[in-house]
């Protein structure tokens, strides 16, 4: 069995648009993910998978038994254990030369400033919108991209927030602080391959925003029906008035 690092990647460095340059960008790359649940874990895989050189994953939470319907990179005998630690070994399981640095704590403005400074592209893969604001706030003031997904019920989304583009919104332009009144999965409900396809999704904008390859989702928001396998996109433009990133933010 041949596990040399060339053979490992032969699928992507065969694709013209990434070629071995664009694996050198995924290696040498640092994405944080935050949320190690539905879909963080098959983001975390897959993005493990394609080699990329760093990645940091961030969840204060435990396994539990729930979880295993749609959480796939944990397992019944780790249920217990940190998701992270879970996570971290099904990465590794998968790609052994991947660097994975793991935090079980709840991170907070000074963190998340530190941390996503240092990151290439960081993924929201968490469940509440006090989070996903914090989140948004910090890759607004360090300007690293965000690839934000969402899923409920039957339903998903996923959008990319850049804000190196000068006319690109971002996760608080859509959002505002009444909105935490949403329900989650624990309340409503979800299907578990929804949560695996949005969080499939993210991983690819991830690596398209690493590898600079195909057009983004910055400034789109893709939404997705399970029930009627329907797929429908929003164009998304910036909110003068955002708190986060609009023009009295920015003063």
């Amino acid at each position: 069995m041949d596990l040399t690092p060339d053979n490992r990647y032969s699928r992507h460095t065969s694709l013209p648009q990434i070629g071995e340059a664009g694996q050198a960008r995924i290696r040498a790359s640092h994405v944080l993910i935050v949320g190690l649940g539905g879909l963080g874990s098959p983001a975390s895989l897959y993005l493990a998978a394609a080699g990329v050189g760093r990645l940091t994953l961030a969840d204060f939470d435990t396994v539990e038994v729930s979880n295993l319907q749609r959480q796939v990179a944990h397992t019944t005998d780790r249920v217990g254990q940190l998701k992270t630690t879970s996570a971290r070994q099904a990465c590794l399981d998968i790609n052994p030369d991947c660097r994975i640095e793991t935090l079980d704590y709840a991170l907070d403005e000074d963190d998340l400033d530190s941390l996503v400074a240092q990151c290439t592209a960081v993924l929201d893969c968490t469940d509440n919108f006090p989070t996903r604001f914090a989140l948004n706030a910090a890759c607004v003031r360090a300007r690293v991209p965000l690839v934000s997904g969402a899923a409920i019920r039957f339903d998903g989304q996923i959008s990319v927030y850049d804000s190196r583009q000068s006319d690109a919104p971002c996760y608080r332009c859509l959002y505002s602080d009444s909105d935490n009144a949403v329900d989650n999965c624990a309340q409503a409900g979800i299907l578990g391959p929804v949560v695996g396809m949005v969080g499939c999704i993210q991983a690819i904008e991830a690596l398209k925003l690493i590898s600079d390859i195909g057009d983004s989702l910055a400034g789109r928001l893709v939404l997705f029906d399970g029930l009627t396998m329907e797929w429908n996109e929003i164009r998304l433009g910036k909110n003068p008035e955002c708190p986060v990133c609009g023009s009295d933010a920015a003063a």
